[in-house]
Order: C-alpha cells, then sequence, then structure tokens
C-alpha cells in the first residue's frame, strides 16, 4: 500500500471518527438539556414565582429550548440532497453499479464531504454549548433570586 492510500484511509477513517464522537457529545448534552428542562418544569409548576423569576427563567428555559434545536438539528440524518455519499447513493443503485462504483477510488471526495458534515455538526454544537451555558445561568439566577426574595 503507497504512502498515499495509507493516507487516505486514515483520513478517511479520522474525519468518520470526528463525526462520531461529535455525534456523542450530541447526544449526551441533548440528554442534559432534556434533564434540566424537565427539573424545571418539575420544581416550578407548582411553585409561586415572581415576575422577575418568571422572566429570568422563562428566557433561559427558552434559550435551553433553542439548544435543544440545535442539537437536533446537528444529529439529523443527511443524506446528501442531490449528491449522497455512501450508503444513501449505493440504495439507488444496482449490484453491477455498486461494484463499478466501488472499483473507483471517492475516498478523497468522501473526505472533503465528511469534513463538512464533522464541521458544520461541531459548530452547531459549539452554539448548543454555549446556549446551554446561558440558558443554565439565567435558571441559577432565577432559582437565586426565588430564594432570596431579590428584586
Amino acid at each position: 500500500m503507497s504512502a498515499t492510500e495509507q493516507n487516505l484511509a486514515a483520513a478517511h477513517a479520522e474525519v468518520k471518527a470526528e463525526i462520531a464522537r461529535t455525534d456523542a457529545k450530541t447526544s449526551l448534552l441533548l440528554a442534559f438539556v432534556g434533564a434540566v428542562l424537565a427539573g424545571t418544569w418539575t420544581v416550578a409548576k407548582d411553585a409561586s414565582l415572581s415576575l422577575p423569576v418568571l422572566v429570568v427563567g422563562g428566557i433561559g428555559t427558552a434559550l435551553l429550548l433553542a439548544a435543544a434545536g440545535l442539537l437536533l438539528s446537528s444529529v439529523r440524518p443527511n443524506l446528501g440532497g442531490a449528491r449522497p455519499v455512501g450508503f444513501p447513493r449505493w440504495a439507488t443503485l444496482s449490484a453491477e453499479q455498486i461494484t463499478a462504483e466501488l472499483a473507483e477510488d471517492h475516498r478523497a471526495q468522501h473526505i472533503a464531504d465528511f469534513s463538512r458534515i464533522a464541521v458544520i455538526k461541531f459548530t452547531g454544537l459549539k452554539r448548543a454549548v454555549d446556549l446551554t451555558r446561558a440558558g443554565g445561568a439565567l435558571l441559577i439566577l432565577a432559582a437565586l433570586i426565588s430564594v432570596g426574595g431579590a428584586l
């Protein structure tokens, strides 16, 4: 196997692994956001809350909901639209067409396509983390205002 072959194989595996790592992190954060939202609802539904607590907590909840939306769109399957890569495309081909397709080395194009997908997923995850942090901080502030009776 030539150096180019080895490098293509390594890059292909690396970019696919990066997508998997990003999806795993996204799944964990989505579970966390869901748990925080459920906990917030459980605590707030029967409590008598002041207007400042409702406003601050409502904004925090809205940010967490926005984070959940970003996370869901980040893990939403993307079958490639008009130019699918890998298995989605194979579903439209005959056995002979698949054999012909696999006879050619498309790894460089796959690496480019998968890298773009990974960057989009990572950017969505990064934004969702920022929203989760801001929403969580606002929920903590709402709790402090409620307990301390401030405002």
